[in-house]
């Protein structure tokens, strides 16, 4: 079984928040849950951050339930003790809403929030200094899982593990407490074939984002010295479906139906919303990740609310 998820980034960006800033929260939600019938919806600067119960209420009322969300490790420069006491707040909203991945990246030092450092800047790790933050976050990964919630990281852009070459080294650096969150788009923009980078590692992977790109946005991004948020403003990720990008989901679901996964498949595509409108596109991804689900041979949760708009 897999349920279909999807993120407000695209309609109100979390690292930009000018970004679908005048988009009111009640749309975000509508048209995700009620028109759209996503199944869930990850984290965003408008939910309720603090409040487990209000979180889950909100999100209730529109159909949703709340998948999981982004957690910004700081394991490069603080310990792994301090990292636990710095999550409890999180983990306590995952635990409250029955999640049941954490959603990981090291953000100590990385880029992309930065709106005008090039995205080529990024922070690397030598192989003495990826083997002691994978065993930092192997040990971190530990404590989660003893609390019922497994760790997924997310390889990113501008990030420590971005490229194929950086996730084969983290993974070999951590053990099986930490899993993969694998991102198509991410994966692709990081100079990876999905298929093959996926195929490697799917034995680890809980967690998946159907992000696509515009690979002659990328290419600009990489070629002109663009900071990640530029990419993001230009319009280097969009949805499955769409013409424009350069990432064929087939195979991929392919891989994880032979594989077994029945976790969630998540359509994380940021992009401005007055000019992709979100409704639409968000729709057109839905559609296409369940019409090559069914041809892959996945059982699929009915859906808890008719889709009422076309692709």
């Amino acid at each position: 079984m897999i349920k279909f998820g999807t993120n407000p980034i695209a309609w109100a960006n979390d690292d930009d928040q000018s970004i679908g800033a005048d988009i009111p929260t009640a749309r975000i939600l509508d048209e995700a849950g009620r028109l759209i019938g996503f199944d869930g919806i990850e984290n965003g600067h408008r939910w309720p951050q603090d409040d487990p119960e209000a979180l889950r209420s909100l999100l209730a009322q529109y159909g949703l339930v709340f998948i999981s969300g982004w957690y910004s490790t700081e394991l490069l420069t603080r310990s792994v003790e301090e990292e636990i006491a710095a999550v409890q707040g999180h983990l306590a909203k995952l635990k409250h809403n029955g999640c049941k991945v954490c959603i990981v990246c090291e953000c100590s030092n990385t880029v992309h929030g930065q709106p005008l450092t090039p995205v080529n800047d990024r922070p690397v790790l030598n192989a003495v200094e990826m083997a002691g933050f994978g065993a930092k976050m192997e040990a971190f990964a530990a404590y989660l899982a003893g609390e019922g919630v497994t760790l997924v990281y997310h390889h990113h852009m501008g990030s420590v593990v971005e490229s194929p070459a950086d996730i084969d080294a983290f993974m070999a650096a951590t053990g099986p407490a930490t899993h993969l969150l694998f991102d198509a788009g991410h994966c692709a923009f990081g100079g990876g074939d999905p298929a093959l980078v996926l195929a490697r590692h799917i034995k680890r992977v809980a967690h998946f984002h159907a992000k696509n790109i515009r690979p002659e946005i990328t290419a600009k991004v990489r070629a002109e010295n663009l900071s990640f948020l530029q990419g993001v403003r230009a319009g280097a990720f969009t949805v499955p479906g769409d013409q424009e990008g350069a990432v064929d989901f087939a195979p991929l679901l392919r891989i994880l139906r032979q594989n077994g996964y029945d976790g969630w498949i998540v359509i994380e595509a940021e992009q401005d919303p007055h000019e992709r409108n979100p409704l639409l596109y968000q729709t057109l991804g839905l559609h296409t990740l369940k019409r090559i689900a069914k041809e892959v041979g996945f059982d699929l949760v009915p859906s808890p609310h008719p889709e009422t708009v076309g692709a």
